[in-house]
């Protein structure tokens, strides 16, 4: 499936952010650039907080009809009125989280660079399958997952793949043939300009 369309972008937010601030931001992007998805990827673990981050991104993003995940927080996604949950466990929760959550919410899985991870929360009931980091980090255990990984899924399993975690340009392009999304935000925030930043990744997808 990846072998012949252009991968589509999710957009991560950042860690915490200031939702007044964001908002306009996140708008300019959304304007700027085609995004599938927006994920929320605040680490607060103030209810209050992250709700408020939650209510400004979803204004913004379902203005524009781009739909909005929550990562980790189940719970909160009914509450809130968001478009489904991105897991962080791998397979061990899916199964409980559809059920909980329904057939017509968005669930993803992140799976590191467990291909037997994928296999299982695709089979459990998730609608994506994130694998990562693609790039050098010093953060986690220095695993990195693929381009083989990633080539594999394309060509075996129809379930959407995303590629996350320390990407570039030369990451996006090589790994472009084989992915169905790129996940990007750490990429982009620490630059001055996170459009400008997000269009120079973007280039060699044409």
């Amino acid at each position: 499936m990846a072998e012949t369309e252009r991968p589509q972008i999710y957009l991560v937010t950042p860690h915490s952010f200031d939702p007044e601030a964001f908002a306009p931001e996140l708008a300019r992007i959304l304007d700027s650039v085609e995004i599938a998805c927006v994920r929320l990827a605040s680490t607060s673990e103030d209810e209050s907080e992250v709700a408020r981050a939650a209510d400004a991104c979803r204004e913004v993003a379902h203005a524009r009809d781009v739909p909005l995940v929550i990562e980790r927080h189940i719970a909160l996604v009914e509450r809130l009125g968001l478009d489904g949950v991105h897991l962080a466990d791998g397979a061990r929760s899916v199964r409980a989280t559809r059920k909980a959550l329904g057939g017509d919410a968005i669930l993803g899985s992140y799976c590191a660079a467990s291909r037997h991870d994928g296999l299982v929360a695709g089979e459990a009931g998730a609608d994506y399958i994130s694998f990562g980091p693609v790039g050098e980090t010093g953060l986690g255990d220095g695993t990195r997952a693929e381009r083989d990984l990633f080539a594999w899924w394309s060509q075996m399993i129809e379930l959407p793949v995303v590629a996350e975690g320390a990407l570039d340009v030369e990451l996006i392009a090589e790994f472009a043939p084989v992915v169905d999304f790129f996940a990007l935000g750490a990429e982009i925030w620490r630059a001055d300009d996170p459009v400008t930043a997000l269009n120079d990744l973007l280039k060699p997808l044409g």
